[in-house]
């Protein structure tokens, strides 16, 4: 994102993204045969794709322009926080007094990341933080949509829906902000492989593990994104590493942890 927004600006991005995913997904999906049920799902898998990429995935872009790609991988990591707060809200699911101090650890994590650093100026990052947190609201809610309307449809339609439904909706914005300038070939090969590996490829292998070992437990691959957010962050575009940001990912880890259940559960079920 951080490598190709500059060029494209947030909306042609997150087309060019949702465009060349979907064409790839829904070419796996029928070689494979499994167009069928998405059709028979049509309506919620777009409903439930729009939040759980098209929106997300242009808020994200926003964000790319001020803040720093680690920043933004600690703060997706609060997707699962989100998640269960809205759950709780929306689908009456109970909440342990650990998973409501994993929630309050996780905000704190998140205070701490940007405490100093966040500014509402026009070259801040402020609104660009605010559009992270918002994103990560969205993958919250979109969890709790599927969970609701889509239990048991196949994965690989639901991926595929979801991308292609967001694909649609955006594009008449996507064209309307399309560069005017040439954009760079630096520019096009991330949004490429943006598209193409870290949303096409991605969605197929990661849909694929919640068809075999559950939503559950493929919810923890979340918690390796602010590590290797970071990781590339610094490898690729000379991003620093401090106390702060090693002090806040590890308390935003453990509050998701907690609030989603990995830890903590056992204890209260024993007790």
């Amino acid at each position: 994102m951080h490598l190709s927004v500059g060029d494209f600006g947030p909306l042609a991005l997150v087309e060019i993204r949702v465009g060349f995913a979907a064409l790839f997904l829904l070419t796996v999906a029928g070689l494979r045969g499994q167009l069928a049920p998405l059709w028979k799902n049509v309506r919620h898998i777009a409903l439930g794709g729009i939040f759980a990429a098209g929106i997300p995935f242009l808020l994200f872009n926003y964000a790319a322009q001020s803040v720093p790609s680690g920043m933004m991988a600690v703060i997706n990591a609060m997707t699962p926080m989100v998640g269960a707060l809205v759950a709780r809200v929306w689908l009456k699911e109970h909440l342990t007094l650990g998973r409501l101090a994993g929630l309050c650890l996780g905000f704190t994590g998140i205070v701490i990341l940007v405490w100093g650093d966040i500014s509402f100026t026009r070259s801040g990052s402020g609104l660009g933080v605010i559009a992270c947190l918002a994103a990560s609201s969205c993958y919250g809610f979109a969890a709790c949509y599927t969970t609701r309307y889509l239990k048991g449809v196949e994965p690989m339609a639901m991926a595929t829906g979801s991308i292609s439904a967001s694909a649609i909706l955006l594009m008449p914005t996507a064209v309307m902000a399309w560069p005017t300038t040439p954009v760079s070939g630096l520019a096009w090969a991330a949004a490429l492989a943006l598209s193409l590996v870290c949303t096409g490829l991605a969605y197929i292998i990661f849909y694929g593990l919640i068809d075999r070992v559950g939503a559950s437990r493929s919810i923890t691959v979340t918690f390796l994104v602010p590590i290797f957010g970071i990781l590339w962050g610094m490898i690729f575009l000379s991003e620093p590493l401090t106390l702060r940001m090693i002090v806040a990912t590890v308390i935003v880890l453990l509050g998701t942890l907690l609030a989603t259940g990995f830890i903590g559960a056992r204890a209260t079920k024993s007790a």
